[in-house]
């Protein structure tokens, strides 16, 4: 019996009107269009703007539009993971808000956590369930609305994050195609230099961590990027190295859009010319949770049947880690 992999069936991203270009930013806080895009490669964002939405005002028209591209409804999805560190609520899970919103009353949901890393922890767990047998359709959903928890005051994080989301749908495959491989990583003792202070039960919200902006993300820029620049690195190398791929059996790099600098390194590691990396951070700036699978569907019409590609990405916690998928279908012939 041939072994059970998971494919990538459908692809789809979404990402809010509003742009927010480093001129507007200008009128914020004291930077330049210069200073950012040469320490970031970030030109503009996209921002959710409007009364009570969570981030699922964004899922919600990215699966459903996966599911037209696919041509299924969505009470055949079986099981949704909603990787996200700005869910709607504390609790219930987005995932489970989500399914009520498109009408996945066959699914089970959880959320998932790991920072920038979450899209590919729920990525390698999806597929686990997809490889078990127990289930055939699983939504993947990288989403985060950034702009609620960043202090637009704060000129180290303000000019880095955007808000967007992307999806994917994993599918049983027993030609050898989807996820083949990863590697995951974390270290709890980076949580000092990349958090949120309060809001959760250790610093519940209280007008005096209100007051003291505690409520949005803290980082310290040089330790988080030094950390970044070697881990994303090493670990897509060892994926590589793990498959005997070299870097001419390797058609695209799915980096985390974080930092142009960080991408950078982690192609010359995995020895890739620019033309291999996919690349919208200049567009959408760091969606956390949204950045890899948007790239996806932006480069769908690229990929072939058969490509090796490697998805890395380096997270707040710390988290890491790389996937490396065989693309299942012929995007540009669906």
């Amino acid at each position: 019996m041939s072994k059970i992999t998971a494919a990538i069936t459908a692809v789809n991203g979404y990402v809010p009107d509003y742009v927010l270009t480093n001129q507007e930013l200008e009128t914020m806080v004291e930077t330049t269009d210069e200073w950012i895009t040469t320490r970031t490669g970030i030109k503009e964002r996209r921002i959710l703007k409007g009364k009570d939405m969570g981030s699922t005002e964004m899922a919600v028209p990215c699966v459903e539009g996966l599911l037209k591209k696919r041509g299924i409804s969505a009470e055949e999805i079986d099981m949704i993971v909603y990787a996200s560190v700005t869910p709607d609520m504390v609790f219930p899970a987005s995932a489970n808000i989500l399914a009520d919103k498109i009408g996945a009353k066959n699914a089970f949901g959880f959320d998932l956590n790991a920072a920038c890393s979450g899209f590919i922890y729920a990525l390698t767990t999806a597929s686990k369930f997809i490889e078990s047998g127990t289930h055939k359709k699983v939504l993947v959903v990288g989403c985060d609305k950034m702009s609620s928890i960043i202090d637009y005051e704060d000129r180290t994080t303000c000019i880095i994050f955007g808000d967007g989301c992307g999806a994917v749908l994993l599918e049983p495959n027993k030609e050898g195609f989807g996820v083949i491989d990863s590697k995951l990583y974390s270290d709890g003792s980076g949580r000092v230099h990349l958090h949120q202070k309060a809001g959760g039960s250790m610093r519940p919200p209280t007008h005096e961590t209100v007051d003291r902006k505690e409520h949005f993300v803290y980082q310290e820029g040089q330790a988080v990027f030094k950390f970044a620049v070697t881990r994303m690195a090493d670990v897509s190398a060892e994926i590589m190295e793990r498959n005997q791929l070299t870097s001419d059996d390797v058609a695209w790099l799915v980096p985390h859009q974080a930092n142009k600098r960080i991408i950078d390194a982690t192609a010359r590691r995995m020895g890739l010319s620019d033309e291999k990396v996919m690349l919208n951070i200049h567009k959408y700036g760091n969606t956390t949770n949204g950045t890899i699978p948007l790239c996806l569907w932006e480069w769908e019409d690229k990929l072939n049947k058969g490509d090796n590609i490697i998805l890395s990405a380096f997270g707040g916690g710390f988290t890491w880690g790389a996937v490396y998928i065989k693309w299942a279908y012929d995007s540009s012939k669906k």
